[in-house]
């Protein structure tokens, strides 16, 4: 599915560049850049060209559901970024961070399923807060870090202020680490992310006959990037190929709903 761009007045693109000119020149007195590592892709063509190469490493990004019962998804967005992370940089550990309360309502992430997508158990480390300003201060100290390579927060709160993420992008650049804030709700707050990420789920594609037998297809993701500092804003449609490790781009839409192909006829439409 091609991205969608959010289209601008013919005037605007000038000053934009020019303003985007303005940000480097800051950012690189400020040390906010994280130039000291190249960004690294993530593998789905029209995503790293919207983002002009790839993911930024040395700052901070938030990824979000679109809802919180679609937390699943953000936390399987996550877990694909820092997967394509570990194929370029090997030696990165993983530390994951979060307050009691989302492991009590969502869960710990599954240790043999992170083994399966990518993320070796010995590569990382869990470790749960109280309060969300546990979690970030934790991210602060890990992320000034160098000996580790993604460090993952994650959150239920909203309405973190921007001084707090600048805190923590000022972090990442001075350890030139990747750090994801994960959270389960969208907020729309002034901030200092070099991207936002709301992902939301998608019907899987629908299997062939001989294929049925291995259950549903491959994940797919609707995947929208609403911030991003290095270029446009864009949507799509991303399915999980768990041979490659990687995501790839939807080549075509399914339906919403469709009838299930293992029940009765009047089940199925009931």
């Amino acid at each position: 599915m091609a991205p969608h761009e959010t289209s601008l007045p013919r005037r605007q693109p000038a000053r934009i560049d020019r303003l985007r000119l303005e940000l480097s020149a800051a950012e690189q007195e400020t040390g906010l850049t994280g130039e000291g590592r190249a960004p690294f892709e993530l593998g789905v063509a029209a995503i790293d060209t919207a983002l002009g190469g790839g993911l930024t490493c040395g700052a901070l990004h938030e990824i979000t559901a679109v809802r919180e019962s679609e937390a699943s998804a953000a936390t399987g967005f996550t877990v694909a970024v820092t997967v394509r992370f570990l194929s370029a940089d090997p030696r990165g550990a993983v530390l994951w961070i979060a307050q009691d309360l989302s492991f009590w309502e969502n869960g710990a992430p599954y240790g043999p399923g992170l083994a399966e997508a990518g993320i070796a158990p010995e590569r990382l480390t869990m470790v749960a807060a109280t309060r969300t300003r546990d979690v970030l201060w934790a991210m602060e100290e890990a992320l000034r870090c160098r000996a580790v390579g993604v460090v993952i927060g994650e959150i239920g709160a909203r309405g973190i202020d921007q001084v707090a993420t600048r805190r923590l992008s000022l972090a990442a650049a001075a350890g030139n680490t990747l750090g994801l804030l994960l959270r389960t709700t969208p907020d729309d707050e002034p901030c200092a992310f070099a991207t936002r990420w709301i992902i939301g789920a998608a019907p899987s594609s629908l299997l062939s006959s001989s294929e049925r037998c291995r259950g549903i297809g491959p994940p797919r993701l609707v995947v929208h990037l609403i911030r991003n500092r290095r270029g446009q804003p864009g949507a799509w449609i991303v399915e999980w190929n768990s041979v490659e490790q990687r995501l790839e781009l939807a080549t075509h839409s399914e339906l919403m709903a469709r009838s299930a192909f293992d029940r009765p006829h009047r089940t199925a439409v009931g």
